[in-house]
């Protein structure tokens, strides 16, 4: 599949840490989940979520966010997509709720504003460091119910998404989306195991990518062997249980990187 070129139409500072890279095309087929291959010319390319059908939600952690943290509006990079398996179609009455920490929110904005367009009733939980680092939270709201939590108690309530979930009954719901810090996925995964509420869930993985359409194998995750890139990166927690979630991943060597 060859890059297509895609011109930065708008950047937004969502964070001092993130940014919106608004393009000039638009996936139209995109399903809330999916990721596209960001070619950073000179540098490498990295997988992104889809924040919304023409624009990427970023955070600056390595080379190659380094690099398109340096591109400006009217500059240009090249995209693989829209890849992937994203999070599944909600269904009008069903109950949905949407757990989102950090830049996890990416995926989960999308998702959110297509179950309440479909007239399923969300419930979404957001956390962040800050009430500063936040993300979408306008866009959470506006889909549904919406609760805030920061570690710092900036703004909602003090403390983790955990927090907040452990309150919930969860077996109420007829899905649960879940994206953010391995290490809060994998609490969430413990709780929702302990309610017995597996098959409802879905949670979407990152790990790196080779070549983002399941030849290389680079992203495989142990037991199953599953390509996050192709088999996910939304996996149901049923795929999940006895598997690497929360306790390592693989650097670009295949080594193990403990969470």
């Amino acid at each position: 599949m060859i890059p297509l070129n895609a011109t930065i139409e708008k950047i937004i500072e969502e964070s001092p840490f993130i940014r919106t890279f608004v393009f000039d095309h638009r996936f139209e087929e995109m399903d809330p989940g999916q990721f596209v291959m960001v070619w950073v010319r000179g540098v490498d390319e990295v997988p992104m979520g889809l924040s919304r059908k023409n624009s990427i939600t970023v955070q600056n952690v390595g080379e190659a966010t380094a690099k398109l943290f340096e591109l400006k509006e009217g500059d240009s990079f090249g995209l693989r997509g829209p890849l992937g398996k994203g999070f599944s179609s909600p269904a009008a009455g069903e109950k949905i709720l949407v757990i989102a920490g950090g830049v996890g929110a990416a995926p989960l904005a999308p998702y959110a504003e297509a179950a309440s367009a479909a007239g399923a009733k969300v419930h979404t939980i957001l956390g962040a460091r800050s009430g500063g680092d936040l993300l979408f939270e306008e866009r959470f709201a506006a889909a549904g119910v919406l609760d805030i939590t920061t570690d710092d108690g900036s703004k909602g309530t003090k403390g983790f998404v955990t927090d907040v979930l452990k309150g919930l009954d969860v077996s109420s719901y007829d899905n649960i989306a879940v994206c953010g810090p391995e290490v809060m996925m994998g609490f969430i995964f413990k709780i929702l195991q302990e309610k017995e509420v597996l098959d409802k869930s879905e949670f979407s993985l990152h790990r790196y990518f080779k070549c983002g359409i399941g030849v290389c194998g680079a992203c495989c995750i142990d037991r199953s062997g599953l390509r996050v890139c192709k088999d996910g990166p939304v996996f149901s927690g049923v795929q999940l249980v006895d598997s690497e979630l929360g306790k390592y991943a693989r650097d670009a060597s295949g080594r193990r990187v403990k969470i």
